[in-house]
């Protein structure tokens, strides 16, 4: 299993439409076969920061996700809505993999 950690610095002003935006992904990874964790922002301390986390059977599962993603038009409406709106300023990606007990 992989998980993609993604570390965003949004718009402040534009908390809202970011918060729309996410809503937009959870079921759209799910769709294209992953699992999504959920979108979380800072309750205390930083008001620009938010992270996603979403995880895939691999690293090609992921892969095969991406260029899915940019065929399917429910996810680039997701794309024009954040361009649009310009509420992302800027997103870090990075993989992670679990370890249990």
């Amino acid at each position: 299993m992989i998980t993609c950690y993604l570390n965003y610095v949004i718009d402040p002003y534009k908390v809202a439409e970011f918060e729309r935006y996410s809503k937009m992904w959870i079921p759209l990874v799910r769709k294209l076969g992953g699992q999504h964790h959920g979108y979380f922002f800072a309750s205390e301390g930083a008001n620009n920061i938010a992270i996603a986390l979403f995880s895939f059977p691999s690293l090609a599962k992921y892969e095969e996700y991406r260029k899915a993603s940019f065929k399917d038009a429910e996810c680039q409406a997701a794309f024009r809505y954040a361009e649009e709106t310009r509420c992302v300023v800027s997103c870090e990606r990075s993989f992670m993999r679990p370890v249990f007990e």
